[in-house]
């Protein structure tokens, strides 16, 4: 099939290379790299009606204004997919405006990273048969066998991804946790060679594992060249509000979403306040700034 692919940054580039490789005709978008198009203007030129637009770049305000600004220039039986991280209120929104201008629209979650190139994408597409229909060939192409799914209706497939990314943070912390155990001991464990044999039997082998094998075997057991800095790009907020909505109990995810805000500190001033407190009903010693 032929379609557009707007946003050719870590996994547009590899979703494109692999639909490319697949046979598939695949114009592109963005205005940091070498495209097909200098435009969104001229992307929808390039292909021929009706359209699939697929957008692979960062949730918020750019997402927002391409959307807009695609949705002022697609025509109606046009498709236009979100693959990116939005939040899937907005989704419904966006869904909504681009029904009244007969523009289907569909939110894709898509995970699997820089490896996904290589081992394919794991694909939860949200929206209307007919429109999810459309751009099957292409989900078959960029998924592995069994990798896809139209999990339900607009909004469903960023739900979907929203949640699956609050797992990883758990799944994450986890395994950090357990490490950080590992090394403090005394005993002088190989982190690299425990990580290693976990990945073959054992009931915590996971690809995460995998990943974090080959982070010890590149950067060693101390990972002294990385910094404990642990970002989050949303998703696990998401995940944490809606369970809150949902009266439903997520204290593994919040705590790893906790844990990632802890991590950006230079020091802790709740510890300081539980150092002082500690001095003062106990005369527990406390110790001075450098």
């Amino acid at each position: 099939m032929k379609l557009g692919m707007v946003g050719l940054g870590r996994m547009g580039s590899g979703m494109t290379e692999r639909l490319r490789g697949d046979g598939h005709d695949v114009m592109t978008y963005d205005p940091q790299v070498e495209s097909t198009a200098s435009s969104l203007e001229e992307l929808a030129q390039q292909l021929e009606a009706p359209r699939v637009v697929w957008m692979m770049i960062p949730a918020g305000e750019i997402t927002e204004n391409t959307t807009r600004e695609l949705m002022g220039i697609l025509d109606e039986d046009d498709v236009l997919v979100d693959g990116g991280n939005s939040n899937f209120h907005d989704t419904q929104r966006r869904n909504a405006e681009a029904a009244e201008q007969g523009i289907h629209f569909l939110d894709v979650g898509v995970s699997g990273g820089i490896w996904g190139l290589q081992e394919g994408f794991c694909l939860m597409a949200g929206g209307p048969d007919e429109a999810v229909g459309r751009v099957q060939p292409a989900l078959e192409t960029l998924a592995p066998p069994d990798g896809w799914a139209h999990v339900g209706p607009s909004g469903a497939g960023h739900f979907v991804k929203m949640v699956h990314n609050g797992i990883e943070y758990g799944l994450m912390q986890a395994y950090a946790e357990g490490f950080e155990v590992l090394n403090a001991s005394e005993l002088e464990l190989d982190l690299e060679q425990i990580s290693g044999i976990w990945r073959y039997g054992s009931v915590v082998r996971s690809w995460l594992l995998e990943l974090l094998h080959d982070a010890l075997a590149q950067h060693g057991d101390g990972l002294e060249d990385i910094a404990g800095y642990v970002d989050d790009s949303g998703e696990g907020r998401w995940t944490i509000f809606e369970a809150i909505n949902e009266d439903v109990p997520a204290p593994v995810i919040s705590a790893a979403l906790y844990a990632r805000f802890a991590s950006r500190q230079d020091e802790s001033f709740a510890a300081k306040i539980n150092a002082a407190l500690r001095q003062q009903f106990g005369g527990h010693a406390v110790k001075s700034e450098p």
